[in-house]
């Protein structure tokens, strides 16, 4: 069989959601493969990465006991009290915006300028009014995440078709029913894919926010177990994180196939 026809026979293997599966499995196991040989052959020592097992058995561990679930709790609070703020703040930032001129003269020099800088570069501002807590990460997460949900739905509600536009105005809708049955919902795609980006920010800002501040969860078990010397608690964390961040992406595309499944972007069943 040639390469091509090889391709050919693999791709809608790859497009079916079982064979993805399976395929990002294989990926999960050789990667998981390489993170054990490279201490086990002495590529690096084993003090500074352990091999996969010993953290994988220290996650398993770890997850026995309730200080681990206090602090998957915790950063999944920060990061979802912030992320929530986000949302509403910028889905109505953002409608404003796109449908007032005014509003987008005045605010768009604001965002321009606030929107490259990152929550984690206010962590010094967050523990000087908040000090080492929880609203600290909420702050945090809310002002980084606020800025992809601002610019999805303006470019969400300016994509709005013509003819829709005009329906509306046929029927002489009034603005908040423009907005309830018209603009919004044809903004949703957009807004839906703010959310998942914004999502995985929370959980960055969040787990970083928690190691340089000392604020409780994920992050500050990281911190104190390097300090200690401790690295498979330390890698068990850090992998803890990786798999929450997993498990979010993987709720919110679920959520955006179940509400949004009329729309072309999920129609081939891709998640």
């Amino acid at each position: 069989m040639t390469s091509a026809s090889t391709r050919a026979a693999a791709a809608p293997f790859a497009e079916q959601r079982l064979g993805a599966a399976l395929l990002g499995a294989l990926g999960v196991l050789g990667a998981l493969a390489i993170w054990q040989l490279v201490p086990a052959v002495g590529l690096v020592p084993e003090e500074d990465i352990p091999p996969a097992s010993a953290v994988l058995g220290e996650l398993v561990s770890q997850a026995s006991g309730g200080a681990f679930w206090s602090a998957v709790g915790k950063t999944l609070a920060g990061a979802g009290l912030g992320l929530l703020i986000a949302v509403v703040a910028g889905v109505a930032i953002g409608t404003l915006m796109a449908t007032n001129r005014v509003v987008w003269h005045a605010l768009r020099p604001t965002v321009e300028f606030l929107r490259p800088v990152p929550g984690v570069a206010l962590i010094p501002v967050a523990i000087l009014v908040f000090g080492a807590s929880m609203s600290s990460d909420v702050f945090l997460v809310a002002f980084g995440c606020v800025w992809p949900m601002i610019v999805q739905t303006i470019y969400g509600i300016r994509s709005l078709d013509d003819v829709a536009r005009q329906t509306a105005r046929a029927y002489r809708l009034t603005l908040a029913d423009r907005l309830r049955f018209v603009t919004l919902p044809s903004a949703m795609p957009y807004i839906a894919t703010g959310l998942r980006i914004a999502s995985a920010i929370a959980l960055v800002i969040a787990v970083t926010a928690e190691i340089v501040a000392t604020n409780p969860g994920l992050g500050r078990e990281i911190m104190l177990a390097q300090s200690a010397g401790l690295s498979e608690k330390m890698y068990a964390y850090i992998v803890a994180a990786g798999i929450l961040g997993v498990l979010v992406h993987l709720v919110f595309s679920g959520l955006e196939r179940r509400f949004l499944h009329w729309h072309q972007s999920q129609r081939g069943g891709q998640g």
